[in-house]
Order: C-alpha cells, then sequence, then structure tokens
C-alpha cells in the first residue's frame, strides 16, 4: 500500500534513522547495539531510486564487493535476470550506461541493482518495491533469482554432505580390508553400508534439482591421506557425534517450525542422526580398549582435533547463510547449540571439554570466519601476497584458539550412551 511506510521502515533497518520509539531486532539482537560497519556489512538495499555511477555495467555491480571476478558478477547477473539484456549489447559487460544509467531502461537499471545486492552476498537483501519497473514475467524471474540463491546453498549443502557420507564409506571398507578381528571387521562393514546408503539418499535428492555426484568417481579419483589409526579415531568419532548434534537440531527446530521444511530431505534426519550417533558410539568402545589413547600427550591432540572440528563446521555454515535463512535459522544459535550438544556427548570418552562459554571462544571464532572470507576473496582475486598474509593470520587465530583453558571432566566407568536429543 503507497504511504504504508514500508521505504521508512526499510531505512531504520540500516540506521539511516534511528527509532523515536522502541527497538528493532535481527535475529533477536537490538541494532542499535550492533556497530554500523557490522549491521551494513551484512545488509544489501535495492531502493526504488535506483543510484548508478557513469562507468561500466562490469564497475557498477563490481562496486558492492572487492576483487570480485569477472565470474562472480556475471553468476550474479545470472540470478538477477540481467545477464539476457547486457549479452546483446555490444559491448556486453563493458557498456558505458551514463550518468546514473540514462542509457539503460526502468527495468535494466533494476535489474542492475538487484545483481550487485546478490553480488555483495550478504545474508539479508531489503526489497523497496524494487521489481516495480519490471513487467510481470520480468519481475517473475527476479523473484525466482532470490529463491535461487536458497537453492544454490541448500545444493552446496548437500554435495559438502554427501561427499562426507561417501568419504566415510570408504574410510570404513578401508578399515575392515585392513582389519583381522572378525567382529571389528563386520561391524566397519556394517557402517560403511550405512554411510553408503546416506550418500545414495542425498545424491538422489541433488539428482531432482539436475545435478548430482558421481560416486563411483570418486572412489576411483579422489586422493585418500590414512594417518594414524588414533588420529582417526578422534577424527572420525567426532565428525559423527557433531553430525548426529547436527542433524537432530535441525530435525528438532524444524519439528517446531514446520514452515521452514522446504525440503521433504529433512524428515529423514532422525534416522540419520542416529544412525550417526552409533557410529560414534562404536569409535568410543574403540578407544576405550586401549586407556593410553585419551591421556598424556594425546590430550593435546584431542583439544587439537576438538577445535578443528568446531572451527571447520562454524566457517562452513557462515558460508550459506541464506540456506540457514530459510531453515529459520541463526548459524551462531545452531552453532552454540551443536557445541554444546557435541560437547556433553563426548565426555564419554574424552576428559577435556572445549570452554565454548569461555567469552573468548566465540570472538576468536568469529575473528577466525573473517579472515576466512577474506582469504577465498583473496583467492578470487588471485592476490598471493594477500593470500599469505590471510593464512597467516588464520593459523595464528587458530593457535590462540588452541590457547584457550578446556575444561577437564571424569570419563564415566561405562562408555555406552543413548541419544539424548
Amino acid at each position: 500500500y503507497s504511504g504504508a511506510g514500508k521505504t521508512t521502515l526499510l531505512n531504520l533497518l540500516p540506521r539511516f534513522y534511528e527509532p523515536q520509539e522502541g527497538i528493532i531486532k535481527i535475529d533477536n539482537q537490538d541494532i542499535k547495539k550492533i556497530s554500523l560497519k557490522s549491521l551494513r556489512k551484512n545488509l544489501s538495499l535495492v531502493s526504488q531510486d535506483v543510484i548508478l555511477f557513469d562507468d561500466t555495467i562490469e564497475n557498477n555491480i563490481a562496486y558492492a564487493k572487492d576483487h570480485a571476478s569477472i565470474e562472480d558478477i556475471k553468476e550474479a547477473c545470472k540470478f538477477a535476470a540481467a545477464d539476457e539484456f547486457i549479452e546483446k549489447l555490444p559491448n556486453k559487460y563493458e557498456t558505458l550506461i551514463g550518468e546514473n544509467g540514462v542509457r539503460l531502461s526502468g527495468g535494466q537499471k533494476q535489474r542492475i541493482s538487484i545483481a550487485r545486492a546478490i553480488l555483495k552476498g550478504s545474508p539479508i537483501i531489503l526489497l523497496d518495491e524494487a521489481t516495480s519497473s519490471l513487467d510481470a514475467e520480468s519481475e517473475q524471474i527476479v523473484q525466482n533469482a532470490i529463491t535461487n540463491l536458497t537453492k544454490k546453498e541448500f545444493i552446496d549443502f548437500l554435495i559438502s554432505s554427501c561427499t562426507a557420507e561417501f568419504s566415510g564409506c570408504v574410510l570404513y571398507k578401508e578399515m575392515k580390508r585392513r582389519g583381522s578381528n572378525k567382529d571389528i571387521t563386520q561391524l566397519f562393514q556394517l557402517m560403511a553400508r550405512d554411510e553408503a546408503r546416506h550418500a545414495g539418499f542425498i545424491n538422489d535428492a541433488l539428482r531432482e534439482a539436475g545435478v548430482a555426484v558421481n560416486l563411483g568417481f570418486l572412489t576411483q579419483k579422489k586422493k585418500y591421506t590414512y594417518f594414524r589409526p588414533k588420529f582417526i579415531y578422534y577424527a572420525t568419532y567426532l565428525s559423527e557425534k557433531i553430525g548426529y548434534a547436527r542433524y537432530i537440531t535441525i530435525y528438532r527446530h524444524l519439528e517446531k517450525n514446520p514452515q521452514h521444511r522446504f525440503h521433504p530431505i529433512f524428515k529423514w534426519f532422525q534416522e540419520w542422526c542416529n544412525d550417526e550417533f552409533s557410529h560414534g558410539e562404536a569409535f568410543a568402545l574403540l578407544m576405550k580398549t586401549d586407556p593410553k589413547l585419551t591421556s598424556g600427550i594425546n590430550v593435546f591432540w584431542i583439544k587439537f582435533f576438538l577445535t578443528a572440528v568446531y572451527a571447520t563446521m562454524y566457517i562452513r555454515d557462515h558460508q550459506r547463510p541464506a540456506f540457514h535463512k530459510a531453515l529459520g535459522v541463526d548459524p551462531d544459535w545452531y552453532a552454540e547449540e551443536v557445541f554444546t550438544k557435541t560437547s556433553e556427548l563426548s565426555k564419554q570418552i574424552f576428559p577435556i571439554t572445549l570452554d565454548i562459554d569461555n567469552p573468548k571462544w566465540f570472538a576468536k571464532l568469529r575473528k577466525l570466519q573473517k579472515v576466512n572470507a577474506e582469504l577465498a576473496e583473496a583467492k578470487k582475486g588471485n592476490n598471493k601476497l594477500k593470500q599469505i598474509w590471510c593464512s597467516s593470520k588464520a593459523a595464528l587465530i587458530f593457535l590462540s584458539l588452541l590457547a584457550v583453558p578446556a575444561k577437564s571432566n571424569k570419563v564415566p566407568d561405562v562408555t555406552r550412551m543413548e541419544p539424548a536429543y
């Protein structure tokens, strides 16, 4: 409705104005308590009045993101349904558009503006009647493009999950092949079967989206590095337990908020997470047979793997803002939930847990995630010097995470656990 205050509200969110009364929250956090730099970094605004510069189409879009490659720009334009008209221009992305885009139609200018917002990659895109100058067909294309951002990150999530599950299958088959105890080798055979089933099911969901992982190619061509058994135990135990915590947290959240269950695959998460839990139990029992694995210098290795697994999860999840928004999940809340569950579970076998309640813990994780994003940008821009700088910073931050004191706990006499969430 005209005059209802839509534009005013959208201008309040990035704090162009401050509210005279009340508060505005994003993810239950008062925006007044967020720095302007951080707040606006996480917002992209496409207004009714498009602002463009007297420059090329490429530079007008690239303005949103440092070191954006032409491939990134073209991909954003496809999502914004701008690529079709750009490719028809004589100079394509090098076309000069004039002051405020005077050489473009209103609809073309808005598509450029939307592409710029998509390229920025902010978790929140504010559209202030951004499709008002488009015809009905083009408007539907642009609306679908916004949905495609979620689809892209969902597919990325599925591919990552599929390859992880299948890698588990390969690992367990190799451990079966190298084992000599009949009961242990049979256990690994059953675990390999579970992982293969999970990978196949996820791959079926990918085929529905027109994508699939060639699992046979992974078996033949992917290079696998085999470490000492104790390192495999630590890493695999944690990957299974954190996998359980991740699946069950999403499953329980969607039970309470079914409007966010945008794909039927989420209904299977309870069955999958029970398999993950059981596989973790198997490795807990294996480690219980040799007390040296969880004492002495090995406590340091336990802390190293705990830190590495938690940090990896945190960074990867923050690379999928649209996916988590579609689930109705804040990545920081999700990380805290998963870390808390995994820490409680790992007490069954590990004599320490990470002190995730320490204020330094999440502060350092956020720094690591930020540097990782800068490193990704440096790689896209082929900036070797910045890559070295960011890699060095990331290593130092990870070492500072390792330096945060851990919590000691008494390992129970009975190792076996039941799913509790």
